[in-house]
């Protein structure tokens, strides 16, 4: 059972209700809230006027908003505020609820050729400490920041790298910058949109102070000493780290600005008044005042969210927690919407193709193993026993709404098949025994540990379901939780054997998504971080794919990046997903599932149909959090 069908999916990206951008602003006369007004009314603020660009970015809000009041949400761990900047989603270039990509921060940009990228900034925009946006913050980022060997030692941002090739940056002049390669760079104007965005610019005028070419060598001596860091390098990046929101004297260009310190379990987030976004109606962004995130167990935050703790929660809730939270809605004056997702497989089992110890790693880098593994997953019983029978049974794949989605695709490997998968095992050599499970080459019991963070239940459930199957072909299972940041660190180190965790976060692939989940070119995707260590930092660390198909896939992405041709570029993603059916680099269970949101009933503008995707999307972001208002009786 599907509760949203392919076709219902594509309408929600193109239905008229989405947020749309509108050109420069109209309104003669700008509107602030409140709070502000009170400020400039006693003289620590610029009017309203003084403190926008001269062309705001201006948007149709679903309604008219009404300022003030604030909401709350609930984070599964402190360092989860930085989604903050996920929700805010202020970009240079972002995605709108079509999925477009529009200027934002940027007032416009040109690209020539696909490799000269010509960007302008909205003249008058200011960080959130009034300061002025210009490229000399670009200035700083580039030749201060990504070419010091000191604060990068592997170089520049990968994404900012063609064949190892840099950008040529110029500064025109203060609002005006250009970045270009001698071959076209797909990659740059989609990772600006990201959820987790590339940062082309850094407040210079801030973190000057902490930078070895700038501070005066005893003051900055004092100020490593005194944060209790070991030298200015890793004072520089915890201060001016612009995703983290960890400081709350870091300038930022979000709606919201963290005024809480570390550490804490309640963080508020209050307005940005510089902020760049107005509505149709002349009146500056955000509505809401503040917004509060508090910190609570993951495993208690379902819970939680049924008794009102949460006005807007997504994160830490599952289709299972859909009944007891629909229980309490009218109680607790919320609803629940559910939105379609995009994920490759609710729950994917990744192999660490290069885990250290070198007779698992020989063993896991075999396909028919891999092969065998899948068969042995009984899909349809986790489908039914964890997810109601909701899900599609499906590899770790594109979803059917993207137009390569082929049922080849979604079942290669995925039948239950006990006999074929023994048949397998036996293939390799792994047919002696003990006490029914079988030995490894060097005599050790085929035990594999799969390793969790330890944030979602039922990837346990599952796991518990999957270890039966594997046991009927001799292999034991055991699994081990970790917190999230020990779960991926042991993972990229080759501690880790196999890992869980979602699949793909963007099963929607069209002609024109950069394949960049298809290949081991980066240290987080799973099955293969050491191969992605080593193009991310172009060699100097990590390995070498020491797999013909790894190498193809990292072939067929590079080719990806430099041709124009449309043709060739859907005949290299149909390649990359087969390899990856083929090779089950992952084993991926079941796809298709919608996600609960939970709204209180006195927020607007957060839209009934929609989708949750991290990347492209930032959750909540492309549907402009900005533009979410309470009713007036709720504003303090």
């Amino acid at each position: 059972m599907r509760l949203f069908g392919p076709a219902m999916f594509v309408a929600a990206l193109v239905i008229p209700w989405a947020i749309l951008w509108a050109g420069a602003g109209t309104a003669q006369t700008y509107q602030e809230a409140p709070m502000l007004a009170e400020q400039v009314a006693a003289g620590t603020l610029p009017p309203v006027a003084e403190r926008l660009p001269e062309t705001p970015a201006t948007i149709v809000p679903l309604s008219a908003g009404t300022y003030g009041g604030e909401i709350e949400w609930l984070a599964g761990r402190a360092r989860d505020i930085r989604i903050m900047n996920a929700y805010g989603y202020a970009r240079l270039v972002g995605f709108d609820a079509d999925l477009n990509l529009v200027a934002d921060i940027l007032e416009s940009y040109e690209v020539e050729e696909g490799r000269i990228f010509t960007f302008h900034l909205r003249p008058g925009l200011r960080w959130s400490d009034g300061e002025p946006f210009t490229t000399e913050d670009f200035r700083y980022e580039w030749f201060d920041v990504q070419l010091n060997t000191d604060l990068r030692p592997f170089g520049p941002d990968p994404r900012l790298l063609i064949d190892g090739e840099r950008p040529e940056v110029e500064i025109i002049d203060d609002y005006t910058v250009r970045y270009s390669w001698s071959e076209p760079n797909p990659r740059l104007i989609p990772a600006l949109a990201g959820a987790l965005p590339l940062y082309l610019y850094a407040p210079a005028h801030y973190l000057r102070q902490f930078h070895k070419n700038y501070a005066d060598p005893d003051e900055l001596a004092a100020e490593v000493a005194a944060a209790q860091l070991r030298d200015w390098t890793v004072l520089h990046i915890r201060r001016g780290n612009l995703y983290e929101a960890h400081n709350p004297d870091l300038p930022v260009l979000q709606p919201w600005v963290v005024a809480t310190p570390a550490p804490s379990q309640r963080f508020r987030f209050v307005r940005n008044p510089y902020y760049h976004r107005v509505d149709d109606q002349g009146q500056q962004l955000p509505y809401l005042d503040n917004v509060y995130v508090n910190v609570s167990d993951p495993s208690l935050i379902a819970v939680q969210t049924g008794t009102g703790a949460s006005d807007l929660q997504a994160r830490h809730i599952r289709i299972e927690d859909y009944a007891f939270l629909a229980q309490a809605e009218d109680t607790n004056q919320y609803y629940i919407d559910l939105w379609e997702t995009v994920r490759g497989s609710e729950i994917a089992i990744y192999p660490n193709l290069t885990a250290a110890d070198p007779v698992w790693r020989e063993l896991l880098q075999d396909v028919r193993f891999r092969r065998a593994l899948s068969l042995a997953v009984y899909r349809e019983e986790i489908n039914e026993i964890i997810y109601f029978g909701l899900g599609e049974l499906s590899n770790n794949t594109v979803v059917p709404a993207s137009p390569f989605w082929t049922e080849e695709l979604a079942t290669a490997w995925t039948q239950y098949d006990l006999d074929q998968a023994n048949e397998l095992l036996d293939e390799i050599g792994l047919t002696d025994y003990h006490r029914g499970i079988r030995l490894l080459p060097d005599g050790r019991r085929l035990e594999i540990t799969v390793e969790t963070s330890g944030e979602r239940r039922e990837e346990v459930d599952a796991l518990q379901l999957i270890a039966d199957g594997w046991r009927s072909i001799g292999v034991a299972m055991s699994i081990s939780n970790s917190q999230r940041d020990l779960f991926r660190n042991r993972i990229f180190a080759g501690e880790t054997i196999m890992s869980v965790w979602f699949g793909l976060d963007n099963g929607l692939i069209t002609p024109t998504t950069v394949p960049t989940e298809l290949a081991p070119v980066d240290q987080n995707w799973l099955q293969y971080p050491a191969w992605g260590q080593y193009w991310q930092t172009a060699g100097v660390s990590g390995q070498a794919p020491d797999l013909p198909w790894a190498q193809d896939l990292v072939d067929l992405y590079s080719e990806w990046l430099i041709t124009t041709d449309r043709d060739r570029k859907i005949e290299i993603v149909t390649r990359m997903l087969a390899i990856h059916a083929d090779q089950v680099t992952s084993i991926g269970l079941v796809q298709g599932l919608p996600q609960p949101i939970v709204v209180a009933d006195r927020l607007h503008n957060v839209p009934l149909e929609a989708v949750y995707s991290w990347n492209p999307g930032a959750h909540f972001g492309r549907y402009r959090t900005d533009t979410f208002w309470v009713d007036p009786q709720d504003v303090n």
